[in-house]
């Protein structure tokens, strides 16, 4: 039954070539595709006056840039664009779930580990570089012989922040696409439409709380140890 809704045929394609691809790479394959012709639609024709599209993603931007900006200060502007390519990401993947036949790519764990793998390595990478050898300072407390207790405490903290985003994101995208089938399978039109609003809304959430604590770990990378 599962091969009966591949409507987008991709899996028939890439096992056509040789290539067995798991099902939530070629989706994110898919919609990496959709985003970056989005983008070339606004950029290709841009006008002092922007319209339709580029009008679209002006908005987008410049309302995210600022909410950063408004957060981080300055300095938010060097990672905007990565903040901003991960809130639209996550949230383009989350919402496909809603779209029948197609389970969201971050309801699998390899996803979204994946993901929280790279802001663990991005702001760590920013810490080191504003700071250099410094940066070990942010783990050893306020005092110096608080290090030998502070130290362990804070690398298992960090240690576990990727596995919190991982698993959090992870969690209730899975949950919500369990809900959905179980609900469309119950009531296919008048009990699903609600349910689908609702978790419209709540995939929008999923994405934005991932998006702020990006942010919030980079935002205490950049900041120096007291």
């Amino acid at each position: 039954m599962e091969d009966l809704y591949q409507w987008m045929f991709l899996r028939e394609f890439f096992h056509a070539l040789g290539l067995n691809i798991p099902q939530h790479v070629l989706y994110s394959w898919f919609f990496i595709v959709i985003l970056v012709l989005l983008g070339w639609m606004a950029t290709r024709r841009m006008t002092l006056v922007p319209r339709g599209v580029q009008n679209f993603f002006e908005f987008l931007i410049k309302a995210v840039e600022d909410f950063v900006v408004a957060n981080m200060g300055e300095q938010g502007r060097k990672v905007f664009p990565v903040l901003f390519t991960l809130l639209i990401y996550i949230w383009v993947l989350n919402v496909s779930g809603l779209v029948p036949s197609i389970d969201a790519a971050t309801a699998n764990i390899n996803t979204t580990a994946c993901m929280a793998l790279f802001v663990f390595v991005y702001y760590n990478y920013w810490g080191i570089r504003i700071h250099g050898a410094s940066y070990i300072k942010k783990f050893m407390g306020p005092y110096w012989w608080f290090a030998p207790i502070m130290l362990p405490i804070e690398i298992v903290s960090h240690l576990a922040r990727p596995l919190s985003l991982a698993l959090r994101l992870f969690g209730n995208i899975r949950a919500e696409e369990i809900t959905i089938a179980v609900m469309f399978i119950l009531a296919p039109i008048l009990g699903s439409l609600p349910i689908f609003i609702l978790f419209l809304l709540l995939k929008t959430m999923q994405a934005f709380v991932f998006f702020m604590l990006t942010m919030m770990y980079l935002k205490e990378a950049f900041e120096e140890a007291h």
